[in-house]
């Protein structure tokens, strides 16, 4: 061979080894932003990937808590990183309503993000302090319409999964009560659980610990069945009330501008760890459904037909733009 062979040889060579380590992914931690507090659904699915994310790729998942104004704080950062593939979002439907509820929005839903997958699906359960004399949702909504204005419900602020949740059931209902929005789930439970609240629209495994020790008492989960995680509760539509359904989406997402590879094996990753049996128990255990199906296909045009539907309720509820 000769010298010019041997350069030429050399190039490629160097050419192939750049190109392996360029598209080597992940080389550093990757951060995963919670826009809502520890102790959330979003925060408990995170947590629930982050060990078998970092044990797959050997580099640290690291779940970073951002809550605050609904989600807006959390969305927004993300918003703002850079598309490199470092840096997700474990989103719910407050994500869309929270900016829907701004008159200058620090975000698109839709067109400032990548969209990566569904991670989860969880359904709400609406529960009432042990003290109200309601013992099944029909009882609840009597007791509601007869006097609306002297009875409250609980949310994390506005434009979160809980607030979302209890207007979609006052919607159903045909009441308005008091919002008491909260930043902390301890804040809401203990206020719920001495009376001073009176009912609650939270997810699943936000308050299943109160739930199965008795200190609220569950009514109905806003699901079209029973979920595994509490077979005892029934459904809002085994219930009599099919429009306070309200089960909530959870997935990743990342800035815009994540390359096309980078999500698809992240997808296809995360993919393969909710199809593992064993995180597939610990997700019915709080009543999430894995989103075995998702894709980021699949979830671009979930959250595309979700922005529509939020942009009617925001509208038809009355909810009032800050």
């Amino acid at each position: 061979m000769n010298q010019v062979s041997r350069l030429a040889a050399m190039l490629v060579l160097m050419f192939v080894a750049g190109a392996a380590a360029a598209q080597k992914f992940p080389e550093r931690p990757i951060r995963v932003i919670v826009p809502l507090p520890p102790g959330s659904a979003s925060d408990f699915l995170s947590r629930t990937l982050s060990g078998p994310l970092t044990e797959l790729y050997g580099q640290q998942v690291v779940v970073d808590n951002r809550p605050g104004a609904g989600g807006l704080i959390g969305s927004g950062i993300l918003a703002k990183a850079t598309g490199d593939g470092y840096t997700y979002a474990m989103v719910a439907p407050p994500h869309t309503v929270a900016a829907l509820l701004q008159k200058n929005p620090p975000y698109h839903p839709l067109r400032d993000f990548t969209m990566v997958m569904e991670v989860a699906s969880i359904p709400n359960i609406i529960a009432v302090t042990p003290g109200l004399p309601a013992r099944n949702l029909k009882e609840l909504v009597a007791l509601l319409k007869a006097d609306p204005s002297k009875y409250n419900y609980a949310s994390l602020g506005v434009g979160t999964l809980a607030h979302i949740g209890a207007e979609i059931f006052n919607q159903a209902a045909g009441v308005r009560t008091v919002h008491v929005p909260f930043k902390v789930v301890p804040d809401v439970l203990s206020e719920t659980v001495s009376g001073r609240v009176h009912y609650l629209v939270f997810t699943v495994p936000t308050i299943s610990p109160v739930v199965r020790d008795g200190r609220l008492r569950a009514l109905a989960v806003t699901s079209a069945k029973r979920n595994p995680a509490f077979p005892n509760i029934p459904s809002v539509v085994e219930e009599g009330l099919p429009a306070a359904r309200s089960d909530g989406w959870f997935g990743l997402l990342g800035p815009a501008g994540v390359p096309k590879k980078i999500v698809a094996q992240l997808a296809a990753d995360v993919k393969k760890i909710i199809t593992e049996p064993r995180i597939r128990e610990t997700f019915a255990k709080q009543g999430a459904e894995a989103a075995v199906d998702s894709g980021p296909e699949a979830y671009d045009k979930l959250m595309k037909s979700e922005y529509e539907r939020y942009v009617k309720l925001v509208k038809d509820v009355g909810m009032q733009v800050q």
